[in-house]
């Protein structure tokens, strides 16, 4: 149906779904036999991405291809924006779930460890945040908040501007404006991930903070790592709209292809604030 259409888009049957199946099958036992060390299982792994990757190639350009014939009208835009809003909430309760964790640690687990009731159990115990927990006797030095991270807060807070430049580039169509924002803003995601994936490296070899240093390491690097997962995630979809952009998608009035990945990016500096504040400098 055309954009002034009153009926709402339903696309033809698709072997999308059925491709991704596919992949997650080759994923689930390349992974269940990789795990026991059966050399098929890397391969079936390989392949398994190498068919979801495809997929979401094919996917996203069957839906692009939709998008740009106007086959979808202001319905199907609002069912766009809800299912992304819903999306977005269910990450705010993913990262709110780590955050209530970290938490519960700082104000009741480690102070309780700490009290009389527990001193006969963990004597040597002091209830000081950051800890590896008792029984837990391997020293490390916490990952403080200057230096790389707070390299990374001003990469992903100038990100923020970029974009939000870049959006108002298009509604005022132009386009100059647009491409240099959107290149400007998933480069400086990927420069954010190359500086964390550095950060990482110097907490192994000189702060001896590792996934098994305890109560405080895990938290780190669940809480760091899974924000980092989600830039690299939103810098492919940034340089995705940005190679969209280059082949002409996207007008003033019909871009919420932009608008989507726009909002995760906020999402992703806003939550990146909190780990800043939280993770680094209250500790």
């Amino acid at each position: 149906m055309s954009q002034e259409g009153s009926n709402y888009y339903v696309p033809a049957p698709s072997t999308w779904p059925m491709t991704g199946s596919i992949a997650l099958f080759f994923m689930g036992f390349g992974a269940a036999f990789s795990v026991n060390k059966m050399p098929v299982g890397y391969a079936m792994l390989t392949l398994g991405f190498a068919i979801l990757f495809y997929m979401l190639f094919g996917w996203f350009r069957t839906v692009a291809r939709e998008s740009e014939s106007g086959k979808f009208n202001k319905q199907v835009d609002a069912s766009f924006r809800w299912g992304m809003s819903w999306f977005i909430l269910s990450e705010v309760m993913f990262f709110g779930a780590f955050f209530g964790a970290l938490y519960y640690m700082q104000v009741h687990s480690i102070p309780d460890l700490g009290d009389l009731e527990h001193k006969m159990l963990w004597p040597n115990f002091t209830a000081d945040w950051p800890t590896a927990g008792p029984g837990i006797t391997e020293k490390f030095l916490p990952m403080g908040p200057w230096g790389l991270p707070a390299i990374n807060t001003v990469l992903l807070l100038t990100s923020g501007v970029t974009v939000t430049w870049a959006h108002w580039a298009l509604k005022l169509n132009k386009r100059g404006q647009l491409k240099l924002g959107l290149f400007l803003t998933f480069a400086l995601g990927f420069l954010f991930v190359g500086l964390q994936a550095y950060e990482y490296g110097h907490a192994y070899s000189e702060l001896n903070l590792k996934m098994t240093t305890g109560a405080y390491g895990a938290t780190f690097f669940m809480l760091t790592g899974f924000h980092g997962f989600h830039v690299t995630l939103g810098s492919i979809m940034l340089f995705v709209i940005y190679c969209r952009v280059l082949s002409g998608h996207f007008t003033p009035e019909n871009h919420f292809g932009f608008e989507g990945v726009a909002w995760y990016w906020h999402f992703v500096d806003v939550v990146w604030l909190g780990l800043f504040i939280f993770v680094y400098w209250l500790v």
